[in-house]
């Protein structure tokens, strides 16, 4: 529900708030899924070193980059509920856009990382044991999977939980490939398909992470959020009963999960009223997702500037 209160100074100045409901707790799902995958990490890494499996290697390797960035999503989900407090104003919700970009960083290093050693290993792949491979990998799968689904349900609203979620469920697939390479090899005896495997993984990780690093960025440069239409909020205000301009129209991402407006409206026929802007807030927080918005009634043009 959105509240409004207005003060009048010269043309006269209107501030409507509306705000919703919280972000919901990932905290268990999180603990859970960095858990398991830490554990996993040890065990697969070792795995890989004894049965020779650069495949293994590789996707050890992305499983650790993956449980510091649930550990950096976790964290900044945490930031994000602390109330404002002295110069943090709007306390540390923007830390959930930090933490999706310093993900997609730690994906790219990953992907460089496991790129180099596998192409060093392409002219002579040693032996590796398929049988450890697929069984290996066949834990990865159950872990990867049952920890994507801790997150599936906030996928489409947070990208920080998009991106924990698109991690999990990239590891899932990438494990079911060093299954099926691991039976390729117990089958053929062809040393190739384990390095050509992990190139597979690290072109399957780079498509996932170019997705999340390009959203990251224009939330992290105050990019109006992808699921506002910017022209739509405009036409919303333009056509409000009074309103005969709008300029000075600012829509940017406080956290990857809320947006705050800022918006100046020419009404020549004076200060509409706290029950006007109260409506506003309501509009705009549940028709589009805007839960904090600042409105300026200005009740003459001249001054509005060229965006009138």
């Amino acid at each position: 529900m959105g509240a409004g209160h207005s003060h009048d100074h010269g043309h006269g100045h209107g501030h409507g708030h509306g705000h919703a409901h919280g972000p919901v707790d990932y905290g268990p799902a999180f603990a859970i899924g960095v858990v398991l995958n830490l554990a996993f990490v040890g065990v697969e890494a070792v795995a890989g070193v004894l049965s020779g499996s650069m495949a293994l290697i590789a996707d050890a390797g992305h499983n650790l980059s993956d449980v510091l960035s649930l550990a950096l999503a976790w964290g900044a989900s945490v930031l994000a509920k602390r109330p404002p407090a002295g110069r943090f104003t709007y306390g540390f919700k923007s830390s959930t856009i930090l933490a999706a970009l310093a993900n997609a960083g730690l994906l790219l290093v990953a992907i460089g990382g496991i790129a180099f050693e596998t192409l060093n290993r392409m002219g002579e792949p040693p032996a590796v044991e398929g049988r450890t491979m697929i069984i290996v990998a066949g834990i990865g799968i159950l872990i990867n999977a049952g920890t994507a689904m801790l997150f599936v349900r906030g996928r489409k609203h947070d990208i920080n939980i998009r991106g924990a979620f698109l991690h999990m469920a990239a590891d899932a697939l990438v494990s079911l490939g060093v299954v099926v390479a691991g039976a390729f090899i117990l089958w053929t005896g062809a040393r190739w398909i384990d390095p050509a495997t992990s190139l597979v993984i690290v072109a399957v990780i780079a498509w996932g992470t170019w997705g999340l690093l390009k959203d990251s960025l224009k939330l992290a440069l105050n990019a109006v959020p992808g699921h506002i239409d910017e022209a739509a909020v405009r036409i919303h205000l333009a056509s409000l009963p009074g309103v005969t301009a709008v300029h000075d129209l600012h829509i940017w991402p406080m956290s990857t999960t809320e947006a705050a407006l800022t918006a100046h409206l020419v009404m020549p026929g004076g200060h509409p009223g706290d029950a006007f802007l109260r409506s506003l807030a309501h509009d705009l927080a549940h028709e589009h997702g805007i839960a904090h918005a600042t409105v300026q009634i200005e009740t003459a043009r001249e001054k509005c500037g060229a965006d009138c």
